[in-house]
């Protein structure tokens, strides 16, 4: 019996030990299996192998190189080759964002950052999309068999959209950037075209009879502010081109000489290669050439001179040397029965002291023709800075600028000599640069027209000023802020206009009741006790007037001191003086539909052309200087020719 109690026991024992080294020999297989599970990346590029002598290995899946690693913390060297190995494909992780670089916006050269990226299908339509608006490419294009093998290489993970759908997101884009554009006026008041400021149109005389119709319009739209008064702007840049014009008539034979040798070396490439060797001859370092100008432009003509004025010792040069140019001056004439003659030392003075003169005008008119920025603001300082210019050349002792001035000052008191028949808004505009105001154009009136007819201009002008102020206290959401207390509507501050349950009856309360509706009033207007807007505009100090000044945020910092007068700002100042601009973005010139366009509907043409506008950049617009380009292709040339390579083959 005991044995057979010992026996039960150490089988119950053995039992439990066979059972505990189960249970510990399930636990170690697992713990391996644990332990042995491939959590490293590298197994994504990496598969585990057995060789022949029965060790372990790593081979790469890509180029088959095998590395010896260990089972516990052993990936490094594999993690390493996977980004080095020169056969592992780009592999763009869709939910991941990857590392970049890009440069710093306004750092120095070199200054980068490490930014993230991540794929994204849609942008890349949306960038496709611009693509094909911007550089003008058919829709076809996207399923060309070269764009599609580079998309394949440069991302294979864009889905290359068919043309239908790229034309759909033509479309999308173009409503999505038109609901931003009308959002954009909405939020800045633009007028709009039923409420239309000024229009600004050349010296036609068909635009005098348009512009009185559409007062007539605005007036019956109940839209038309002034009634009118100050609709019409003439261009300035116009007016300035007739003046010179006139001016030029004057002039002496001086540039048609120039003109005339100009013609002549221009009219033979054996010419102009001869004057170009001429050059070498006199040293000059210039890659410029001879321009020709349009006889009715006169910038043109002032291009051309200051030109011909850089290469007056090749001129010289040219002449001692072919005689060809000679005989040509000499035979050829500058009216009936009026020969050219030979150019002359005298008539290069004369064409130098003319550019010099030209140049005034001509960078007027560059400054007058800017869209992208405030322009009304300087019209009438400008035009009494040529009146001042052309009077002193009247006295000046130089017959040929004397008779010229005289000239050109005949056609400018035809626009700007009589002041009644000048638009006022002009004058207004001026006032609202917070660098001039109202003393400024009031000197600038005394200069221009004398001391007596000076002082009566201003007070029309600041008169004309308080009533258009009043106009746009009249439109104002606000309405509260007076122009000054005798020419507008005066404070009615009694208490018949108050109710009867606003008013107590009770003594004790009639005061109370009245101050509360006085701090309504107050709290609604702004305050009765405060500075009229002209008056307190009017009264500080003139802004320091530097290059840097920006009148629109200056209005817009201190819209909260002018409410209403930054309003009636943002209008006048945004007067365009010069048709110039918008006549160069309706021109058709140079812009004919090619056979693709010309096959789409109107409704696709408009949405292209418009997005176009709206996409290009400030870069894409900017002006392509010829010269300058030259200058980098032939640098670019010497730098191959001493390489020892073919110059000839350039990737310009």
């Amino acid at each position: 019996m005991a044995e057979n109690i010992q026996s039960d026991k150490m089988m119950g024992e053995s039992g439990a030990s066979n059972s505990n080294a189960i249970s510990q020999s399930e636990t170690t297989d697992s713990n391996i299996t644990k332990k042995r599970k491939k959590r490293s990346i590298v197994w994504d590029h990496f598969t585990e192998i057995i060789t022949s002598e029965g060790s372990t290995k790593a081979k790469c899946d890509y180029c088959f190189i095998e590395y010896c690693f260990k089972t516990k913390d052993g990936t490094s060297t594999l993690l390493s080759h996977m980004f080095k190995c020169p056969k592992r494909p780009a592999i763009v992780d869709k939910k991941q964002s990857n590392l970049g670089f890009q440069s710093v916006p306004g750092g120095s050269q070199g200054d980068i950052v490490v930014v993230t990226w991540k794929f994204d299908q849609e942008e890349c339509r949306k960038a496709l999309c611009r693509m094909v608006i911007v550089d003008e490419l058919p829709f076809s294009f996207v399923e060309k068999e070269g764009f599609r093998d580079f998309m394949k290489v440069a991302q294979p993970y864009f889905r290359i959209p068919s043309h239908s759908t790229v034309t759909r997101d033509c479309f999308d884009l173009f409503n999505e950037e038109k609901q931003k554009l009308k959002r954009s006026f909405i939020e800045t008041k633009q007028r709009g075209i039923n409420k239309i400021f000024t229009v600004t149109v050349d010296n036609a005389s068909s635009n005098d009879v348009t512009v009185k119709e559409l007062s007539k319009q605005l007036t019956k739209m109940e839209t038309n502010l002034m009634n009118g008064n100050h609709l019409h702007v003439r261009c300035m840049a116009h007016i300035m081109n007739l003046v010179v014009q006139d001016g030029l008539k004057e002039s002496s034979v001086s540039i048609e000489r120039v003109r005339h040798a100009v013609r002549y070396v221009r009219q033979s490439p054996a010419r102009l290669k001869r004057f170009q060797e001429c050059f070498d001859d006199e040293q000059l370092n210039c890659k410029k050439t001879l321009c020709l100008d349009v006889p009715t432009r006169w910038n043109s003509t002032y291009l051309m001179l200051r030109r011909a004025v850089e290469f007056e010792s090749v001129f010289s040069h040219y002449a001692s040397s072919e005689i060809g140019l000679r005989h040509y001056l000499e035979h050829s004439y500058i009216e009936v029965g009026i020969p050219t003659g030979e150019l002359l030392s005298s008539d290069w003075e004369n064409v130098k002291r003319i550019t010099k003169f030209l140049e005034i005008f001509y960078l007027l008119t560059l400054k007058i023709s800017g869209s992208r920025y405030v322009t009304s603001n300087i019209y009438f300082l400008e035009i009494c800075a040529v009146a001042v210019y052309l009077k002193q050349l009247i006295a000046n002792e130089d017959t040929v600028l004397s008779e010229m001035a005289k000239k050109m000052k005949e056609k400018f008191n035809k626009y700007w000599g009589d002041p009644g028949k000048m638009n006022k808004i002009i004058f207004i505009s001026c006032i609202l640069d917070p660098r001039y105001k109202l003393e400024s154009v009031g000197y600038a009136l005394v200069k221009m027209f004398g001391e007596d007819p000076g002082t009566t201009i201003q007070a029309e002008v600041k008169k004309y000023m308080t009533s258009l102020f009043c106009e746009y206290v009249k439109s104002s959401s606000k309405g509260v802020v007076l122009a000054s207390s005798s020419d507008c509507s005066s404070l009615d501050t009694s208490t018949s206009g108050l109710s009867g349950n606003q008013v107590s009856t009770q003594n004790t309360g009639l005061l109370e009741s009245l101050m509360q509706d006085i701090k309504k009033y107050k709290s609604g207007s702004g305050g009765v006790d405060t500075k009229i807007e002209l008056d307190k505009y009017f009264g500080e100090e003139t802004e320091d007037d530097s290059k840097e000044f920006d009148v629109l945020l200056w209005w817009k910092l201190n819209s909260a001191r002018f409410p209403v007068l930054a309003e009636m700002a943002r209008d006048v100042l945004a007067v365009p003086v010069s048709s110039v601009a918008s006549e160069c973005a309706f021109s058709t010139g140079g812009r004919l539909l090619d056979s693709f366009r010309s096959s789409l509907t109107p409704k696709l043409v408009q949405a292209l052309v418009c997005l176009q506008d709206w996409l290009r950049n400030e870069k894409l617009k900017q002006h392509v200087s010829v010269e300058e380009d030259i200058d980098k292709i032939e640098q670019l040339e010497q730098d191959l020719a001493n390489d020892g390579k073919d110059p000839s083959v350039i990737d310009v």
